[in-house]
């Protein structure tokens, strides 16, 4: 697929001229590398909408007096179910973020240039090119549906010009390539200028083909597509350091792939009992060690931990280290097993800790201590008294994500009402933030909310009965070296940076 952009606008397909970008006015405030999460730190950079044609997506500002073509624009009351994003990813450098939803499109942002008229309007992104990755497939042997659904993607380091990225739906892993065209040859001596092929009888003098100029274009091809190895649902992949190879984690298997090999995987994990009614436990995420090719740690709906180094055997059903945190029985109740399942583990930068999200809370484990870990954080502790309800609804399901800023000094997770959560490990400080589209002018300065719990209201709180359980924050991503974040809130996705004074 090519995609075009020209001049700061953009064009479809056809290459019609659709309009202005809508990027927000004014010069953002220069970039903090230094971590906080203080009170009203954090500014709206822009609100981008992913696009309901594959040919578009736009920045829209909420006050903008200038025309654009609003037959090409989302409006939020008319998002589908396949607008919803899925999941969110800056590259290793941050220049791009890659944004999969559910209808199986990958849209890839470019970060602005610097310019030296505005030094500091940087942190802004625009579209960079727009894919379809995956289409619905059925499973005719099963008789079973296989939905579009990006649930994860993981780029690769760049090795050269172009940019290579992994997605993955629910059975099939797709390696991406997406590069730039700015030239095409011209003077072939075997086909005409409109790219047929000429008669050799015909050809009488021989020409040397050139490189003209042309528009750039930004191409998505699929270089490998690694299919049929997974019997139940991919919940996660992780790219080795050693950029060799990478594995896909179902419910039961984990599987691990080489780039260059697409027919055939080795199974590095398998904890499927022989009789399936003894099923006590599922996978629900994996991931490699930034550093050590041979290590690479998976979570289970039981809310455990297990390390595993494929040094010690092929098959690494045996365990080197396993993290788990003694039950409080006080706390015991019809929900606990639920609440205690680990949607998200994430390895620190530094390899040293590992991050993990459960219903309630976010833990942090010293990879040298196995029996608690170091740091818990209450998200939305306020909702144990509403456990009841959420079962009822199925939120008590929803699957969260928790991220690392680029110092492992911050993480952040998100919550319902559309709100997202940050704790500074130093000075154990911790902020509720909200992404919304009614308080979301450009440049605007996020201010916290805060959550209250029976008694008397003040006038900057909301009480936990009014919050929009439809409304949550379930996939954030931090650039990897500036304090700039993306929170995906249902088919918007907001891009905050820290604000310095």
């Amino acid at each position: 697929m090519v995609l075009q952009p020209s001049e700061g606008h953009y064009r479809d397909w056809n290459h019609r001229r659709l309009g202005p970008w809508c990027s927000p006015t004014g010069s953002p405030a220069p970039l903090s590398c230094e971590t906080g999460c203080g009170e009203g730190s954090w500014i709206l950079v822009c609100r981008l909408l992913v696009p309901t044609q594959v040919s578009l997506l736009s920045m829209e500002e909420d006050i903008d007096t200038r025309k654009i073509n609003n037959s090409f624009l989302r409006d939020h009351s008319y998002a589908t179910e396949a607008d919803i994003i899925s999941t969110v990813e800056f590259n290793h450098t941050g220049e791009l973020l890659a944004t999969g939803d559910k209808g199986g499109r990958v849209v890839i942002f470019q970060r602005e240039q610097e310019s030296k008229n505005q030094v500091h309007r940087r942190g802004e992104y625009n579209v960079y090119s727009t894919f379809q990755s995956h289409e619905p497939e059925f499973d005719y042997l099963k008789s079973l549906e296989i939905e579009e659904k990006i649930n994860k993607i993981r780029w690769l380091p760049q090795q050269n010009a172009a940019y290579f990225l992994l997605s993955t739906n629910d059975k099939t892993v797709k390696l991406w390539k997406v590069s730039e065209r700015d030239k095409r040859p011209e003077g072939y001596n075997l086909k005409d200028e409109e790219g047929r092929l000429r008669d050799p009888a015909t050809i009488t003098t021989l020409r040397v083909p050139v490189l003209r100029p042309m528009d750039l274009m930004v191409e998505a091809a699929p270089r490998r597509v690694f299919a049929n190895a997974h019997t139940y649902h991919i919940n996660s992949i992780s790219v080795n350091s050693d950029y060799e190879t990478y594995m896909s984690a179902d419910d039961l298997r984990i599987n691990l792939w080489n780039f260059e090999i697409t027919n055939q995987s080795f199974n590095i994990v398998d904890i499927k009992p022989a009789n399936m009614e003894e099923l006590t436990e599922v996978i629900t995420a994996a991931e490699f060690h930034p550093h050590h090719c041979n290590t690479f740690v998976y979570s289970s709906s039981k809310g455990t931990i297990r390390l595993c180094d494929m040094r010690a055997s092929a098959l690494c059903d045996r365990h080197t280290k396993f993290f788990e945190e003694p039950e409080d029985p006080s706390n015991r109740s019809f929900f606990s097993e639920i609440i205690s399942s680990i949607s998200d583990v994430k390895f620190s930068h530094s390899g040293r800790y590992i991050m993990t999200r459960d219903y309630l809370t976010v833990k942090v484990w010293d990879l040298n201590m196995e029996n608690r870990p170091i740091e818990t954080y209450q998200v939305h502790d306020y909702l144990r008294s509403k456990l009841c309800s959420l079962y009822e609804n199925d939120c008590i399901f929803d699957k969260f994500e928790c991220v690392w800023n680029g110092s492992d000094s911050v993480i952040m997770t998100g919550s319902y009402n559309n709100f997202f959560r940050m704790f500074d490990r130093n000075t154990k400080r911790d902020v509720t933030l909200e992404a919304s589209r009614e308080n979301s002018k450009p440049r605007a300065i996020l201010k916290p909310r805060k959550v209250c719990v029976g008694g008397k209201r003040r006038k900057d709180e909301i009480s936990v009965d009014s919050l929009d359980f439809s409304k949550k924050i379930l996939h954030t991503a931090w650039h990897p070296s500036e304090n700039i974040i993306a929170v995906a809130a249902t088919n918007n996705l907001y891009i905050f940076q820290d604000k310095v004074n």
